[in-house]
């Protein structure tokens, strides 16, 4: 007898509605999996095979054809054993009726228990934009679907509950959905911490309000790890849909299946990262460490000592929020909307510009590691800031500076303000303003049209780098609650050009 169920394959961060056909018919006993599916989904056979018979329930010893339709998609994973053991089951006879609304996702053990996979929210996400009101899930990480609402969530312990359930014995207690709030990210330095740097704090509070790119650069022990540290700190608690993305994203790339990530992500791999790691890739594609940062923050420590060609992947999901990774099978698309807080020396001791510390480089040292950022990368960069070596007196006074909890006040504020100018749009920063909205919410009067046209003439600004200028300048103005941008709002903005 020919029966289908309904799953989800997820192809990169794509997830797609699957029909698991399957037919059982006379002739030699044989299993066969067919729809393009890799080798995890064919050992589903072995699986199967071994949980049905330690859960009491029978496969009959007759050819079994099992069609993962469209048969043009591939599929990956182990998420479809729960999908495949319930078609069994129906086309064996064993269960009489399976709603055409519903859709199971799930590893099976060998014992017939389900086991966590990736990619629970992403999958009842897709269930319900297919039109399906109800998921069978592996009850491991069924807390983390059943945040998607207008579907009923039924968290499966075994394949044996799970029957049960199916043939009217005993009923599963469906998963109620509940709304969460998210958090702030708990970072282990407080602003109050760093004593000293009030230019490069005020730069850090301008990066936060707007969610703008900074550039720190100083000399070593000047405190911009610390600052970058920081300002994960006075970020806004995400909200509910960023929460639903930041959590779908990870639960795909596998970093985490079962819990649901309330806080903005703070990445920071290290300077040796190849540009794989970075923007995603590998046999089976997957986000790299700028999708990780996805809403949050990625840090890039030591700036110059990455290899430039792994620098220079940065610079299209700098511009556009997201990389398109491009293979030969198939093109993949992952988000990376992050705040970039990149911290590097002036040279390669470290102390050029330093006056109490005399620097040992040559001229040609300074330049060759200068440019190891390109010009093109540093013009998508909107702050860079010099941080000084602390002065003794500094120091040795230790006086604390702000509380985080008091900056993150003002951000807020300022975001909220921009929360409201962009409500109909798909974005809520004036980071991401596009020019349509820059020309709406930019405009300038006469005495700053006059400072930016001296700024253009003498800086030598390019087009990107003028458009930055006047996003920082409108989240200056927002700091300060003014509708209009006024020329110390726009010459605050210019002097943290290059």
């Amino acid at each position: 007898m020919l029966t289908k169920v309904n799953t989800i394959a997820h192809f990169g961060l794509t997830s797609y509605h699957i029909e698991v056909e399957t037919d059982i018919y006379n002739g030699l006993p044989a299993f066969i999996v067919v729809g393009l599916a890799n080798k995890a989904v064919d050992e589903a056979k072995e699986r199967v095979r071994s949980a049905l018979k330690n859960a009491n329930l029978h496969l009959p010893p007759r050819r079994i054809t099992v069609n993962l339709a469209p048969a043009d998609l591939p599929k990956n994973g182990s998420g479809f054993d729960l999908a495949i053991a319930v078609s069994l089951l129906a086309s064996s006879g064993q269960i009489k009726h399976i709603s055409p609304a519903s859709a199971f996702y799930g590893e099976l053990a060998l014992d017939g228990s389900t086991r966590t996979v990736n990619g629970a929210l992403a999958t009842a996400q897709a269930a319900k934009m297919s039109g399906l009101s109800e998921l069978y899930i592996a009850a491991e990480i069924a807390e983390q679907a059943a945040l998607v609402k207008d579907i009923t969530i039924y968290p499966v312990k075994d394949i044996g509950q799970l029957y049960q359930h199916l043939i009217g014995e005993k009923a599963i207690i469906p998963l109620r959905h509940k709304g969460i709030s998210g958090k702030i990210h708990e970072s282990e330095v407080d602003m109050s911490n760093i004593y000293g740097q009030a230019q490069a704090k005020r730069a850090v509070e301008i990066a936060a309000s707007g969610n703008h790119n900074i550039l720190l650069s100083g000399p070593p022990g000047s405190g911009k790890t610390l600052l970058a540290k920081a300002l994960a700190g006075i970020l806004p608690a995400p909200s509910y849909e960023e929460m639903l993305e930041i959590t779908s994203i990870h639960s795909l790339a596998g970093v985490q299946t079962d819990n649901i990530i309330t806080a903005r992500p703070f990445r920071s791999p290290h300077h040796t990262a190849s540009n794989i790691a970075l923007i995603g890739g590998g046999q089976s594609p997957k986000p790299g460490e700028i999708s990780l940062a996805h809403r949050g923050l990625l840090f890039l420590d030591e700036l110059p000592e990455f290899p430039r060609h792994v620098l220079e992947v940065l610079r299209q999901p700098l511009e556009e929020g997201q990389v398109t990774v491009a293979r030969a099978s198939a093109s993949y698309k992952f988000p990376a909307r992050f705040l970039m807080v990149a911290a590097q020396n002036p040279c390669p001791c470290g102390f050029s510009g330093d006056s109490s510390t005399a620097c040992t480089c040559s001229l040609a040292q300074i330049n060759r590691y200068q440019t190891k950022v390109s010009g093109p990368l540093l013009d998508r960069i909107d702050l860079v800031v010099p941080v000084q070596k602390l002065k003794n007196d500094e120091l040795l006074a230790g006086v604390a500076g702000e509380p985080s909890r008091s900056v993150r006040g003002r951000v807020e504020k300022a975001r909220q303000i921009q929360i409201s100018r962009f409500q109909d749009e798909p974005f809520s920063s004036n980071n991401e303003m596009t020019n349509k909205h820059i020309k709406q919410y930019c405009s300038l009067d006469s005495d700053v049209e006059l400072l930016a046209r001296q700024a253009l003439n003498n800086m030598n600004l390019t087009a990107r780098a003028y458009i930055r200028v006047l996003k920082v300048s409108r989240t200056i103005a927002d700091m300060n609650d003014s509708e209009q941008i006024k020329s110390e709002h726009f010459s605050e903005a210019l002097q943290y050009r290059v």
